[in-house]
C-alpha cells in the first residue's frame, strides 16, 4: 500500500491539525508509513480512518459547512472503501431499504435520486459489474390508480438500471406470497396483514404494507448472513437540511450505511429508530393551532411595515426549533408546550418589498395542508450517531432499522389504519426489549410536497375539490391513534402484552384514555376558534395596507383558504368533529380497538410460527 493511497485522509489530517488527537493520528499515520516500517497492515491503516472520522466531523461541523468541505468528506468515505475493497471478504452489513409507497411515483423517484447520490458520493460496501454490492432496495407499491402503478414500476427500472438493485413488490407479488401461507389461521393474521381481498388490494395502509414486506424480506433473510432492513417513507430524502434566510441548504452530509453498519456491529440493538428534519412528521390534524399563532404574529408585523419597504422578514441565523413545537399538544408528549410564535423567514432573494413577501408568505400558506409547516420546519444538528444513541420509546415508522431477528415485531393493530403506529409499536417493543430498542441521530429529509406542484402527490383521508380541503379523514385516524397510543402506553405499565390482562381492564383503559383525549381536543378546538377569530379580524381590518392596494388578488384568496378551511376542519361544524362529538362513533372505535388488543397475543403467537416456519 503507497502512502497516496491516504491522500485524503492526510489532507483532512493536516487541515485540522489543530486538534491535539488528529495530531496524534497524522503522527500515527506518519509513523505507519515510515521509511523504517514495512507495508502496514490493512487493518491498522482502516483503523485510523475509523478514529479520525468522528473527530473531522467534529471540526467540520464547527466551522462553516460548505459544499467544499462537505465534498471532501465525501472523497474521504470513497478512499476508505476502497481500502476495504482490498480484502477478500468485507464482513460489514448487507443493508436492504424497505419504501412503501401509495401512488406517489413522484416522491418515489426524488427518494431513490437521493439514495443512489450517496451510493455514488460515498461508496458504501463499494460495486462489482457496475452494481452496488452492498445496498439493495425493496418498493412495496400499495397504490390504487393504474397510471400510477406503471409509472412506479418505471421508476424501480430506471433505478435498476443506474446499478443500484430495486424489486418491485407490487400487489400480485404480495398476494402470491400470501397465498403460499398454507396451514396458519389467516383470519386471525388479519389485523396484520389484512383480509387479503385481490378485488380491493390497494390502499391498505402503510402498516399492512410493512407488514407483508417483513414476510418478504423473511424470505430473503434465507440467504443472509448479515442484513440490516432500512425502513424509509418515500416523501424522505437522504439528506440533511441547514436554515438560512433565503432557502434550506440540503446537504449529503450524513454516510447513513456506514453508520448503521457501525452502531449495529458494536452495539447489542435489535432496533434502531432516527428521526426527521424539514417538514414536520405530524398530521396538520394537530399543528393548526401553532401554526395560526405564526399567521397571526406574521400578519400582526408585516401590517407595522410599509408595503413598499425593503423587506424585514429576514434572519440568516435560524435558530432549531424546540422538540415537537410545531404539535398542538406537545405535553401529551413530555415537552414542554410553550406558547410563543415563531417568525416566517422570507424566501425571496435579492431586493424585494413587504408587498412581495406578502405575497410569497401566501403562495406557501396552504401547503400546510399537505403537511408543510412554513414557519416550523426542523433543522440538523450534529451529533455524532455512535455517540448519541440512546434507549427510544418511539419508533418514527418513517426512518427506522431492523435486525432478521426483530421481524417478530410487526406493526400492531394495522388493520385499524390508525395514525401513530410507530409510538405505539415504540411503547411495545421497549417494553419487552429495553436497552436493544434505541435512537441515534440519524435524521432524513423529509418532504411532504413535490416541488413541481407544491402539493402532496397522495395522502390518505385528506379530500380535496377546488379549494376546500377536507382533513376529516386523516383527522379522524390521529384522534383514536392519539387514544390507542396512550393506552397501550398505560397497559404496558401493567405488563401488556407479556401480561394477559382482564378485557374489563383493557377497556375501563381504553374509555379513561379516550376521555382524556377527547377533552385535550376539545379545549384546542376552542382555542383554534378563538385564534382563527383574531386572524380575520387583523385580515380583514380595512385599515391594513393590503386592504388598501393593488395587492395581488391570489395572495388575497390564499388567506381566504387558508381561513375557509380552517374553519371547515375545526370549527363547530367541521365534519371530524361530529365523528368524535358522536358517542355512537367512538364506542364503534374503542370496540374495534378493544378487540386488536385483546387479540394482539394470538395474533403475535401465529405470527411467530409463521417465522420459524411451524404451522397448525
Amino acid at each position: 500500500m503507497q502512502r497516496s493511497n491516504c491522500q485524503i485522509l492526510e489532507e483532512l489530517l493536516v487541515l485540522y491539525r489543530a486538534d491535539p488527537a488528529l495530531a496524534l493520528l497524522l503522527d500515527k499515520l506518519d509513523n505507519l508509513f515510515s521509511e523504517n516500517e514495512i507495508t502496514p497492515e490493512l487493518d491498522d491503516v482502516v483503523s485510523i480512518y475509523n478514529e479520525s472520522i468522528p473527530l473531522i466531523e467534529v471540526q467540520m461541523w464547527g466551522s462553516l459547512i460548505d459544499d467544499e468541505r462537505i465534498d471532501l468528506y465525501q472523497k474521504l468515505f470513497r478512499e476508505y472503501e476502497d481500502h476495504i475493497s482490498v480484502r477478500s471478504n468485507d464482513s460489514r452489513h448487507d443493508i436492504v431499504v424497505v419504501i412503501p409507497v401509495a401512488d406517489r411515483p413522484q416522491h418515489l423517484s426524488d427518494c431513490l435520486d437521493s439514495l443512489l447520490y450517496l451510493c455514488r458520493a460515498y461508496g458504501y460496501g463499494g460495486m462489482c459489474e457496475g452494481r452496488y454490492k452492498k445496498i439493495s432496495v425493496l418498493v412495496a407499491d400499495d397504490s390504487k390508480e393504474g397510471s400510477n402503478i406503471e409509472s412506479i414500476k418505471s421508476v424501480v427500472k430506471s433505478f435498476n438500471d443506474q446499478g443500484l438493485d430495486c424489486m418491485y413488490f407490487g400487489q400480485q407479488e404480495q398476494l402470491r406470497l400470501l397465498d403460499e401461507l398454507t396451514g396458519y389461521d389467516k383470519s386471525k393474521l388479519a389485523p396484520v396483514i389484512g383480509n387479503n381481498d385481490a378485488s380491493s388490494f390497494y390502499h391498505k395502509g402503510a402498516s399492512i404494507t410493512r407488514n407483508i414486506s417483513y414476510l418478504r424480506l423473511h424470505q430473503l433473510n434465507k440467504s443472509a448472513d448479515k442484513v440490516i432492513y432500512y425502513f424509509i417513507d418515500s416523501d424522505q430524502e437522504f439528506r440533511i437540511n441547514m436554515g438560512s434566510s433565503a432557502v434550506d441548504k440540503e446537504l449529503y452530509a450524513i454516510n447513513y450505511f456506514y453508520y448503521l453498519d457501525r452502531i449495529f456491529a458494536q452495539n447489542n440493538i435489535k432496533v434502531l429508530t432516527g428521526k426527521v428534519v424539514g417538514d414536520p412528521p405530524v398530521s396538520p390534524a394537530v399543528m393548526a393551532g401553532r401554526f395560526l399563532d405564526d399567521v397571526i404574529h406574521f400578519l400582526s408585523q408585516i401590517s407595522k411595515f410599509d408595503e413598499n419597504q425593503e423587506c424585514q422578514f429576514h434572519n440568516d441565523d435560524l435558530s432549531n426549533l424546540d422538540d415537537a413545537s410545531y404539535h398542538d399538544m406537545a405535553e401529551l408528549f413530555g415537552f414542554t408546550n410553550e406558547s410563543k410564535s415563531y417568525p416566517y423567514h422570507c424566501s425571496i432573494s435579492g431586493s424585494h418589498n413587504h408587498l412581495a413577501c406578502l405575497n410569497d408568505f401566501a403562495d406557501k400558506l396552504n401547503h400546510f395542508f399537505d403537511g408543510e409547516h412554513p414557519t416550523r420546519k426542523t433543522y440538523y444538528d450534529y451529533e455524532n450517531p455512535v455517540s448519541s444513541i440512546k434507549s427510544a420509546r418511539t419508533v418514527y415508522s418513517g426512518n427506522y432499522a431492523i435486525k432478521p431477528e426483530a421481524l417478530e415485531y410487526f406493526i400492531p393493530f394495522a388493520g385499524l389504519k390508525l395514525r401513530m403506529a410507530g409510538p405505539v409499536l415504540g411503547r411495545i417493543i421497549r417494553s419487552e426489549i429495553g436497552s436493544q430498542f434505541a435512537s441515534a441521530n440519524l435524521p432524513m429529509l423529509h418532504k411532504r410536497t413535490v416541488q413541481d406542484t407544491g402539493q402532496s402527490e397522495f395522502r390518505p383521508g385528506i379530500k380535496k375539490n377546488s379549494n376546500r380541503v377536507d382533513l376529516s379523514g386523516e383527522f379522524e385516524r390521529q384522534f383514536f391513534g392519539d387514544v390507542m397510543l396512550f393506552t397501550i402506553e398505560k397497559l404496558t405499565e401493567s405488563g401488556y402484552p407479556d401480561i394477559n390482562l382482564s378485557e374489563d381492564q383493557i377497556n375501563k383503559t381504553l374509555n379513561f384514555v379516550g376521555q382524556e383525549i377527547y377533552q385535550k381536543y376539545l379545549e384546542r378546538q376552542s382555542l383554534i376558534q378563538h385564534k382563527l377569530k383574531t386572524l380575520k379580524q387583523i385580515f380583514e381590518n380595512m385599515d391594513n395596507w393590503w386592504n388598501q392596494s393593488s395587492v395581488d388578488q391570489i395572495s388575497i384568496a390564499s388567506f381566504c383558504d387558508f381561513i375557509n378551511n380552517i374553519e371547515n376542519n375545526f370549527g363547530t361544524n367541521s365534519e371530524v368533529y361530529k365523528m368524535i362529538d358522536s358517542a355512537e362513533h367512538r364506542n364503534n372505535r374503542y370496540k374495534e380497538m378493544l378487540d386488536s388488543i385483546m387479540s394482539y397475543s394470538e395474533s403475535r403467537s401465529i405470527w411467530q410460527r409463521l417465522l420459524n416456519g411451524v404451522k397448525n
